[in-house]
């Protein structure tokens, strides 16, 4: 098999029965399963969930997004070789991490394949929430050009780029855009304080205000969680993003609980400790990829300049990367994914016939 034919990168096009148009994003695609395959399959497979609790197949790709674009390699590389695999594999272990720890649960019911996730359905919290453990990336940009209020938090003066910060910083931002809060401007990726949150908590899909408490808690420790267990590694957690949501366990209650993904390299900044100790930063997540784009095109305000976006299309449309490039991303992501579960992720050689023939085993397939 070529090294083109390893790669998932159209994954909103298999044959699963499905009872809904098929949700494509950055990265995954979604297959809301109809009510008689959702309810077959919780008690065929004894899921703990309630009886009628809606299901999906939700399929990893091993496309790769920077700067709100897709990027592709030369001779046909549509995607990232073992990327997928490494993403799901290093969210799963954090996710089973959590519920270990007593923190909270997941939207993961089942994992069929490497590349495949049976969820279910989940309320979302409309809230990016980022957890800051070290000043860098955009909050240093806006840091070194005087700004000092982040998410209504004051931060200090005399901090130097990519210091480890006083305290674990939580900075919120909007999920979507949401219409109608007061003092929160109707775009997506706005910027947030705790205050916009407790004012407005039904409207950001909280049940009650003291989930809010919880919310905070859950990141935190879970981001304690991560953080420890990379330090054994040698890694530093940097920063990353979590996503809540809500689902009703088997009593039929609420439970806030984690969803998406979490401490991946996609989600994350994730530094190597020995080089951090030397005065080097060396990026073992995705924003080693960002860096080598800024690098690799003459012009980089493109990719950082908003009012560009068609100007950057464009660029990521007409420019396939060097070979060397994209399989350096590569060796990243299943380095890491290795490093933080102990197991080098399997690169399949036909990813859409293996996720075809296991599904078809659960009875999903048309």
């Amino acid at each position: 098999m070529s090294l083109a034919h390893q790669v998932l990168a159209v994954n909103d096009d298999l044959p699963i029965k499905t009872s809904k148009p098929v949700h494509s994003g950055k990265v995954r695609s979604v297959y809301w399963l109809d009510a008689a395959d959702s309810q077959r399959l919780i008690a065929s497979k004894g899921y703990p969930l309630a009886p009628d609790t809606p299901l999906a197949i939700m399929v990893i790709s091993d496309r790769i997004s920077a700067f709100d674009c897709i990027w592709r390699g030369q001779d046909g590389l549509q995607g990232v070789p073992g990327k997928g695999a490494s993403l799901n594999a290093i969210a799963n272990h954090w996710f089973q991490a959590f519920k270990e720890e007593g923190l909270a649960n997941s939207h993961i019911v089942d994992i069929p394949h490497p590349f495949v996730w049976i969820v279910q359905q989940a309320r979302p919290v409309k809230i990016e929430a980022i957890c800051r453990q070290y000043i860098t990336g955009s909050m240093w940009r806006a840091y070194a050009k005087g700004e000092r209020e982040f998410c209504g938090i004051t931060l200090p003066e005399g901090l130097e780029k990519d210091q480890k910060l006083p305290e674990l910083l939580i900075t919120p931002s909007t999920k979507g855009i949401l219409k109608g809060i007061s003092g929160v401007p109707e775009a997506d990726d706005v910027n947030i304080t705790r205050q916009n949150i407790t004012d407005n908590a039904s409207a950001f899909n909280f049940q009650s205000p003291s989930d809010i408490d919880l919310y905070e808690k859950l990141l935190k420790e879970g981001f304690d969680v991560i953080s420890q267990q990379l330090n054994k590694a040698d890694q530093i957690f940097v920063d990353t993003k979590f996503e809540f949501g809500y689902v009703k366990n088997q009593a039929g209650v609420d439970e806030l609980i984690y969803m998406d993904e979490v401490g991946t390299p996609d989600s994350s900044r994730i530094w190597h400790g020995p080089s951090y100790r030397d005065g080097k930063i060396k990026e073992q997540s995705k924003e080693a990829f960002r860096q080598f784009l800024l690098g690799h095109f003459e012009d980089p305000d493109i990719l950082l300049n908003k009012e560009r976006m068609p100007e950057r299309l464009a660029l990521a449309e007409n420019n396939p990367l060097p070979l060397n490039a994209m399989m350096a991303v590569s060796d990243t992501y299943l380095d890491i994914a290795e490093k933080i579960t102990g197991l080098r992720p399997r690169v399949p050689a036909d990813p859409k016939a293996e996720i075809v023939d296991v599904l078809n085993g659960y009875g999903l397939i048309k």
